[in-house]
Order: C-alpha cells, then sequence, then structure tokens
C-alpha cells in the first residue's frame, strides 16, 4: 500500500465497538485486569496505552520497521536510543547536527564515560577514519541541521553492518514519506515528530523504529523504565498532524525548491545550502536514497551585521525555533538551536554568524519571495 493511503487512513478502523474513524483518546492510566493473570494487554500507561499504540504502529508501518515507540520529546527519544550504550562505547556522530544532541553528549553521555567523535558524514572516509576498537555506534543527521549535508546512507549502512556497529539516523528533516533509512541499513531511525511529523507546531513529541525485535526489547525496556512516554492527547494531535504529511511534505519541497533557486541569484546571499539545488555537492545521494529534497534551507548572508535587520524586518516568515510546520519560519542557528556548541567547532561546521536557517511553509511562495526579498535588501541598505 503506497504511504500516502497510509498516512490518511492512520487511526481509521481501531475501535471495532464503535467504529469510530478517528482514534479515541484513552486517558486512563490504569486497567482494570478480569482476574490473576489476565490482562487486556494494558496495565499502567506508562507501559502501554492504546492511542499511543496506534501510533507507534503506524510510525514503524512507515518507516518499515518491527516497533514504534513514543516519546514526550525528540530529545527524549534521542536519549532513551544513547541509553543502548554503555561506559567506554566509543560514538561517531555527525559534526553538523543539531545543538540538542550535542549538548546530551557533551554534558550527559561524557559524564558516564561514552566517548565521542564528531565527523563530516557526508565524508565517507572520515567514518571510517574515526573508526576505534571501542566504536559501538554511527549517529547520522541527514540532510544535517543546519547546513543540509547529505550522508550516503546505502554506504554507512554496509560500513556499519560489517564492523558490527549500530546505525541510528535522524530522519526529521525527510520524515518516512520521503525518506527510509532503515532500507539503507540502519538499525534505528528517530525523529523530532514535532516538526513535520506533527507539523502545526503544537504537539512536542518524539519518535523512533526499531529494525530488529532484540533492539525493540531492549528500547522498550529502556522507554519503559525511564517514563518519558508521549500521553495520549499528544498520539492523537500527532496522528491527526500526520494524516495530511503527504500533501504537506509535497508542497513544502516545492516551495523551498523555488526559493532556494531564487536564493542563489540574490544579491545579498552568497551562499545556499538545499540538496535540491543541483551545483549542491549531495544532490545525486540525495536523488538516489529519497524521493525529495524537503522543506528545510539555510543560507548565508553578505554580512553578519545584516541579519538582525532580517529577523526584524521579516513580515510573513516568523523568526523562531523550531521547523516543519505549515508557517514559514527562519531560525538563528549561531545563537538558538546551535548556541551550546563552541563558536570554533560551529564556524567548521559552517554554523557562521551569517547563516539563517528557513523552514519553508506551505504558504504562496511568491509571497514568501517578497517578503525576504524586502527584508535583505532593507539590510543590505542599512550595511551600506
Amino acid at each position: 500500500m503506497e504511504r500516502t493511503t497510509v498516512l490518511a487512513q492512520l487511526g481509521n478502523r481501531q475501535d471495532p465497538r464503535t467504529g469510530s474513524i478517528s482514534t479515541p483518546i484513552y486517558r486512563a492510566t490504569t486497567y482494570a485486569h478480569e482476574e490473576l493473570g489476565k490482562s487486556t494487554g494494558y496495565d499502567y500507561t506508562r507501559t502501554g496505552n492504546p492511542t499511543r499504540a496506534v501510533l507507534e504502529r503506524a510510525i514503524a508501518d512507515l518507516e518499515g520497521g518491527c516497533r514504534g515507540f513514543a516519546f514526550a520529546s525528540g530529545m527524549a527519544a534521542v536519549h532513551a536510543v544513547m541509553n543502548l550504550f554503555q561506559p567506554s562505547d566509543h560514538l561517531i556522530l555527525s559534526s553538523d547536527l543539531y545543538g540538542g544532541t550535542y549538548r546530551l553528549v557533551e554534558q550527559f553521555l561524557r559524564k558516564i564515560g561514552i566517548e565521542a567523535t564528531y565527523v563530516d558524514t557526508s565524508d565517507f572516509a572520515s567514518i571510517e577514519a574515526a573508526l576505534q576498537s571501542n566504536t559501538k555506534g554511527v549517529f547520522v543527521e541527514t540532510p544535517t541541521n543546519p547546513t543540509l549535508r547529505v550522508a550516503d546512507l546505502a554506504a554507512i549502512g554496509e560500513f556499519c553492518h560489517d564492523q558490527k556497529l549500530l546505525l541510528m539516523v535522524d530522519n526529521t528533516f525527510m520524515t518516512p514519506y520521503t525518506q527510509r533509512p532503515l532500507e539503507y541499513g540502519a538499525d534505528l531511525v528517530i525523529h523530532s515528530a514535532t516538526k513535520f511529523l506533527g507539523g502545526h507546531n503544537d504537539v512536542l513529541a518524539g519518535l523512533v523504529v526499531s529494525k530488529t525485535e532484540e533492539i525493540a526489547d531492549k528500547l522498550y525496556f529502556i522507554q519503559n523504565s525511564i517514563g518519558s512516554t508521549l500521553g495520549p492527547d499528544d498520539s492523537w494531535l500527532l496522528l491527526r498532524g500526520m494524516k495530511t504529511l503527504a500533501l504537506r511534505m509535497e508542497r513544502h519541497e516545492q516551495n523551498a525548491l523555488s526559493l532556494a533557486n531564487w536564493l542563489v541569484r540574490h544579491e545579498a546571499v552568497p551562499t545556499v545550502y538545499y540538496p535540491g539545488l543541483v551545483s549542491h555537492p549531495g544532490h545525486q545521494t540525495q536523488r538516489l536514497q529519497a524521493s525529495s529534497f524537503g522543506g528545510m534551507l539555510s543560507f548565508e548572508v553578505a554580512d553578519a551585521r545584516m541579519v538582525p535587520e532580517i529577523l526584524k524586518q521579516v513580515q510573513l516568515v516568523t523568526f523562531a525555533e523550531s521547523l516543519g510546520g505549515t508557517e514559514s519560519l527562519m531560525t538563528y542557528p549561531a545563537v538558538q538551536t546551535h548556541a551550546d556548541i563552541p563558536e570554533d567547532i560551529r564556524n567548521a561546521c559552517g554554523v557562521t554568524d551569517r547563516l539563517l536557517r528557513l523552514s519553508v511553509g506551505i504558504e504562496d511562495v511568491d509571497d514568501l519571495k517578497a517578503d525576504l526579498d524586502a527584508a535583505l535588501k532593507y539590510a543590505l541598505n542599512v550595511l551600506h
């Protein structure tokens, strides 16, 4: 069945007693047992909830995995996955990745003895060179946040299989509608479902999908023990948002590609990062492993002094953190999403004080161009 159909049907036929088209919200925290040793399958809502179960099955089906897990946030999902590792284990991670993941690794995982090396995962040789005797896993964002570097999932997947490493892929930017990392050798796929999956900036959630039952059993133990599960109301909101994912992703990409091609010709913008541009070094890889180039782009302006003026002048685009909603959002990574990464490391990854990240919404693209053009030209005039 096509993913478009699966998405549109999410939650349907889940309540045979009433025939409800929309999955009911089960707010119960505890469930009665008919007798000793006999359960309905639900005992306590941290361990399992009927509404959350529908969502978890849905994301597993969409990613092509065996089981899905819903968490209270994207970072809770990442944290749960990182609990699969032990002190003295070594991880290889994308150097250009979300600042919250970097903070988790540096401020928490290192304290318990987990080692980490950051490399440009769009350069496969860098991953090979980072391998150590105690390396246990590779964590990849593709495209990366925020400079949109593309990793070759098939090559990395084969490498991890040969070296017996756990491959974890953050698929937030692409979603399972356009990219399915498990098909290329990933063991775990992670989503900040707050973003494109929810799609409306109204629910905080994280999702993980496991390729094998062995890993799924370990992750379920972690999820139940830590207790950072997604509540039933938020599970329902996420299911509702995902029903329109196919339509939204197609419009996100359409607008992003049009904006990227327009920005590369703008006098105020020397550099544009978007995999859909033929000039992007990861363009061909993205074409092979995904059905879309996504709705995220980043660009550098000519001078850092322009940034405050642009952020003040945009009228339709909103200056805000997060991404993936129907509304276009602009973020300044150096002081927002990646502020916890030291400046020298940020600059080496391309996250400079001239970089702006744009989550392209589903508005009319000509309106977006007009808004950005006015803000960019105003900033140029102020500069001169």
